[in-house]
């Protein structure tokens, strides 16, 4: 019987449900449906959507945009950067200089963000860390040249 009890305390101590969220930012702007992280939306920027930006990467780098999308895993240690998610298509969402984090629950979430994309170069060292960071593998996480969006704001809703 005290074995049984000792398992279910390690499992339920190691469960990621147990797991604390990490906010390290404060929004910038909030209502009732949701909170702003980063710098507040500009509803003048085009909005794109991921499959468009990822098929055609050369004509979209540099230049601004707003798009609504999935963040399917989050940084779990600071909210430093997500992967984004739109049917087959995937990349990783860093914020404009360091500035800014999201909350590490945020996974799963559909999201509106205004940024821009980049083109990279990802060490495999890099490569690694991150995927230790959201606690996975992702093809986006590889060495060589990547396309990387980097946000400067992004709205977040509560539920």
């Amino acid at each position: 019987m005290k074995f049984l009890v000792l398992c279910a305390l390690t499992i339920a101590m190691l469960h990621p449900v147990n797991a604390e969220t990490v906010r390290l930012s404060e929004p910038v702007a909030q209502d009732a449906q949701s909170e702003t992280f980063g710098k507040v939306l500009d509803e003048s920027v085009p909005s794109v959507d991921l499959a468009s930006v990822l098929s055609d990467p050369q004509s979209q780098l540099g230049k601004p945009f707003q798009m609504q999308t999935s963040i399917n895993k989050v940084c779990q240690k600071k909210g430093c950067f997500f992967i984004a998610q739109q049917d087959n298509y995937t990349v990783r969402v860093s914020f404009r200089d360091y500035g800014f984090f999201i909350p590490t629950d945020s996974s799963g979430k559909t999201v509106l963000l205004a940024g821009e994309l980049v083109e990279k170069e990802m060490t495999a060292e890099q490569a690694a860390h991150f995927a230790s960071d959201i606690n996975s593998e992702s093809e986006v996480l590889k060495a060589g040249k990547v396309y990387e969006i980097v946000a400067d704001g992004i709205k977040i809703p509560r539920t």
